[in-house]
């Protein structure tokens, strides 16, 4: 009946087999809850909790959590924590399930201090978390940069018997490689490795991205090497890093030629990784192969913008090419234009 029709149909005719006599079941209205806020029809999915009660049956503590992580997800953390006190008044007490959907809200909203009291007053119930739970709270901590915290959380996680899976890995290694501590998130691959867990895409590339960005190119071109060794494509993500590490060590040539790899992978560069290959051909002098990569972007479909004409102007002002710089005046958008001469006047100025 269900997976035939929608959940408010089947609740209708869920609601007319009731009224002939057939007894009913809060297995059924949980089930149909779920549906609904799996669809993201949470109000819809409060109506089909209130027949609960109506049909003379009290809500569960499924009930309520399926209600509670409806709301929660869908960013209404206020009606979430009122379930959570009507759930306590109907001597249905919250557990884990309870607990960690609340946290995961609270975590997505950036009210970590909230959510740390809430997982403390969890612990002082004596509930015992589970990896859901400490994966969503360590994910907070990390997204708000708050490593430091995420990596006490995730100790704590071991005192209580579990075990990290490649989900809080990649979790903890992402978070610091964005803080910045590219060592620390290297020596955690290693341990998941000992683990027995093998690395994937996401883990690779948040490596070889932060490598990069680290300044370690080397490292970022073996962690590449590994990938394909794998059989892992690399992504967006991977390829610009790989293209900005090799611009930034002013090796233009193998950036051009990665950005070529990129394009025959099927994947398409920004506005900003054209821009910085171009860059650095202006840089060295050559601004023709710029004004090559500029007609390839603009037939891939982008439409340049000021920085990308200022790193044009740049390296034809550096060469003296002010009939160049004139025609390029011509090509940018009307919005663009007064933004172009205002430019052009300093660097005639200097």
């Amino acid at each position: 009946m269900i997976k035939m029709s929608s959940p408010m149909v089947a609740l209708e005719f869920y609601l007319e087999i009731l009224d002939s006599g057939y007894p009913p079941n809060v297995y059924t209205f949980n089930v149909l809850m779920n549906r609904l806020c799996k669809e993201g029809k949470v109000k819809d999915a409060q109506l089909i909790f209130d027949e609960i009660r109506k049909t003379g049956l009290q809500p569960t503590a499924v009930s309520f959590n399926t209600l509670i992580n409806g709301y929660c997800k869908s960013g209404n953390l206020e009606e979430g924590f009122r379930l959570k006190m009507v759930m306590e008044e109907f001597r249905v007490f919250p557990d884990v399930f309870t607990y960690s959907a609340l946290i995961d809200g609270l975590c997505k909203e950036c009210q970590l201090d909230d959510a740390n009291h809430l997982f403390k007053e969890m612990c002082d119930r004596g509930l015992v978390p589970n990896d859901v739970t400490f994966t969503t709270l360590i994910n907070g901590q990390c997204k708000n940069g708050r490593v430091d915290l995420a990596l006490e959380i995730y100790q704590q996680m071991f005192t209580k018997g579990l075990k990290a899976d490649l989900v809080l890995y990649n979790t903890l290694i992402d978070g610091l490689c964005k803080g910045g501590y590219f060592r620390e998130a290297r020596k955690f691959v290693g341990e998941m490795t000992k683990r027995g867990l093998i690395p994937d895409k996401f883990t690779y590339t948040t490596l070889l991205d932060g490598s990069c960005k680290e300044g370690d190119l080397e490292l970022a071109l073996e962690m590449r090497k590994e990938m394909v060794k794998e059989g892992i494509q690399l992504d967006n993500v991977a390829f610009t890093a790989i293209i900005s590490g090799l611009c930034r060590d002013g090796k233009i040539v193998d950036a051009e030629r990665t950005l070529r790899e990129m394009l025959r992978a099927g994947l398409k560069p920004d506005d900003g990784t054209y821009t910085m290959v171009m860059d650095g051909f202006c840089k060295k002098g050559d601004v023709k192969m710029g004004f090559k990569l500029l007609k390839e972007m603009q037939s891939d479909g982008h439409i340049p913008g000021v920085i990308t004409y200022n790193v044009l102007m740049n390296g034809l002002c550096k060469q003296g090419q002010d009939k160049k710089l004139d025609w390029l005046l011509k090509k940018p958008t009307p919005q663009n234009h007064h933004v172009m001469l205002a430019e052009l006047a300093n660097k005639r100025r200097l």
